[in-house]
């Protein structure tokens, strides 16, 4: 890939806001807590994560209200309502791992919210989520075969049934959801100008695929390099026990754009740890398991890329939901997660089903896998 792609200009991005728009600037009033989502800082992760003169750019997705989800969250919302797929003050129900976004959503459209989750739900993310007007469900036993994600849409379609005014995002599937995210990379063009390497992690698929989407037409050689966990299916590994949260899944979500991608690599739990933590103590701005796990990468690709290839990376969250986990000494220690730092290099396979990985692992073979939506 050629390293010399030119730099944004001004008018390149005068042209294409017409008809998109950004939102107000950073620094304006706010009428509606909706307002406060979006313009997100970038911060350069250097040393001492990174060798003297390399690193990365981490857009910091934890400055929104609730993270990365606020975008899609209000942008299906709002795309539901225009179209009259939902109705005003009908309720929304949806499976989540645990995110604020449409709990900001009900408050900002006047919808009563029903999150479908599992146990493996932060309590810090529970209390908070009641706390901001939200039902939680919670589901008790995972499906057999699409483990707790399959289980949490189960009973999403069990209270559907009951409540016919009900609408669903269906965020796995929502092509809304891969929209949302055109102003975040509208973001990344003016604050950077130019980016090389898009490293994102991939669970409903959304911000991967949204991202790179709008970049592209930027700069059409922009390789997207996608992270995922261990045990997940999204990328051709056969499905198991996950301990991660907000990456990964047991299913295939449609919104996931096999295509975008040139490379993925697949993260251990202890990897996104180490990570994560190395990145709290060096660069004040940390996060949870994706930040983690997309850290790890974006870190590799620093050392390994040619000199002035510039790369960003989305951290899709911050620190303050983890306490209890990735942040937990306890935790961490009874699920054997404190070791030594992550292997210098990745694993490498060459298509995803030659065998099951358990640590940092990368291959370049980015294909659909079998049972996924084409």
């Amino acid at each position: 890939m050629s390293t010399a792609l030119r730099d944004v200009t001004s008018h390149d991005i005068t042209s294409f806001l017409a008809g998109h728009g950004l939102p107000e600037p950073a620094g304006a009033p706010r009428r509606s807590p909706a307002g406060m989502v979006g313009n997100t800082p970038v911060l350069w992760i250097g040393e001492p994560l990174n060798p003297a003169g390399r690193g990365f750019w981490a857009k910091l997705e934890g400055a929104n209200p609730g993270g990365i989800k606020d975008r899609p969250a209000l942008h299906m919302v709002a795309a539901a309502r225009k179209r009259g797929d939902l109705r005003p003050g009908a309720p929304i129900i949806e499976s989540t791992s645990g995110t604020l976004g449409l709990a900001l959503a009900g408050i900002t459209y006047g919808h009563p919210v029903t999150v479908v989750t599992d146990p493996g739900m932060e309590p810090l993310m529970v209390h908070q989520l009641r706390a901001l007007g939200a039902h939680v469900d919670v589901v008790t036993e995972p499906h057999p075969v699409g483990g707790w994600q399959e289980a949490r849409r189960g009973r999403v379609r069990e209270l559907l049934a009951r409540t016919p005014s009900a609408w669903c995002p269906d965020q796995y599937n929502n092509p809304d959801n891969v929209a949302a995210y055109a102003p975040l990379a509208l973001e990344l063009i003016v604050q950077l100008g130019r980016i090389d390497v898009l490293v994102a992690a991939v669970g409903t698929g959304g911000h991967s695929a949204g991202i790179a989407r709008t970049l592209r037409g930027f700069t059409p050689e922009l390789r997207l390099v996608g992270v995922d966990s261990v045990n997940s299916t999204v990328f051709g590994q056969p499905a198991g026990p996950r301990l991660m949260r907000g990456l990964g899944s047991s299913i295939h979500p449609g919104n996931v754009d096999h295509a975008a991608f040139d490379e993925v690599h697949w993260v251990a739990p202890g990897e996104a740890v180490w990570t994560c933590r190395r990145l709290a103590r060096g660069h004040y701005a940390s996060g949870g398991w994706s930040v983690g796990a997309v850290a790890l990468v974006a870190n590799w690709l620093a050392r390994t890329e040619p000199e002035r290839t510039r790369i960003a990376a989305i951290f899709p969250d911050g620190v303050h939901r983890y306490w209890n986990t990735v942040y937990s000494d306890q935790f961490c220690r009874a699920h054997d997660l404190v070791r030594s730092l992550p292997a210098a290099e990745p694993d490498e396979i060459a298509h995803p089903g030659e065998y099951t990985v358990e640590r940092w692992t990368r291959c370049t073979d980015v294909t659909v896998p079998e049972g996924a939506v084409r």
